[in-house]
């Protein structure tokens, strides 16, 4: 009877912790079909997503009705459009750009589990459909691009005491360069991740600012 209470116990508290890790939507994610990840990050109180990785490089959104948008490249491109959170459940909801037929849909995602994100669009309330992705990176802190203006006055006052020692200093970033590309982690932009940190996107900074 003691051991049925106690596992009881455990079962509750563990059912209770589940829709915090489950909470969480931002990170990278493989698309259902496998040609691309989309990496979502909070941007300015926004969930937002971007194309961060593509099975075939150098795509284009040769599909979107504006004709001067046809040969921007898909990888950095914005899919999932300014999401807000709904209230009393763990979902977004705005707008997701779907490439391949041009057309903004309005849109939810929700976090099913840990490592799923079930997203659903819809057209005028109707013709609703949607699909799985998988988590392929972990969660990403917020941004710390709305704090870089604020920060930038004292990284100039603290300038003038780097730079008597800039030629010692010199070789060194050289050798060390190539690693730190190497070891880029999501959000943070180097040789092994092109994108980076999605809320310094133009398109999505212009708008989430």
């Amino acid at each position: 009877m003691r051991l049925a209470i106690y596992t009881g116990i455990i079962l509750a508290g563990y059912a209770g912790l589940t829709p915090a890790l489950a909470a969480d939507p931002t990170g990278d994610w493989r698309v259902a079909d496998g040609v691309a990840n989309i990496r979502v990050a909070q941007c300015n109180g926004s969930m937002w997503g971007a194309v961060s990785w593509e099975k075939q490089p150098g795509g284009r959104d040769e599909n979107n009705p504006d004709v001067s948008k046809k040969n921007r490249p898909t990888l950095g491109m914005a899919t999932l459009i300014n999401m807000k959170k709904v209230s009393g459940a763990e979902q977004w909801e705005g707008q997701v750009y779907n490439a391949k037929d041009g057309q903004m849909y309005s849109a939810t995602i929700t976090p099913t589990g840990t490592d799923q994100l079930e997203i659903k669009g819809c057209v005028l309330g109707f013709l609703c459909g949607g699909e799985t992705w998988t988590r392929v990176g972990p969660p990403i802190p917020p941004s710390t691009a709305n704090a870089m203006a604020k920060s930038a006055p004292k990284t100039t006052g603290t300038a003038p005491k780097a730079a008597p020692a800039p030629a010692a200093a010199a070789p060194v970033p050289t050798a060390v360069a190539p690693k730190s590309a190497t070891a880029a982690k999501p959000g943070q932009k180097g040789a092994a991740d092109p994108v980076g940190d999605i809320c310094l996107l133009p398109e999505i900074a212009g708008f989430a600012h």
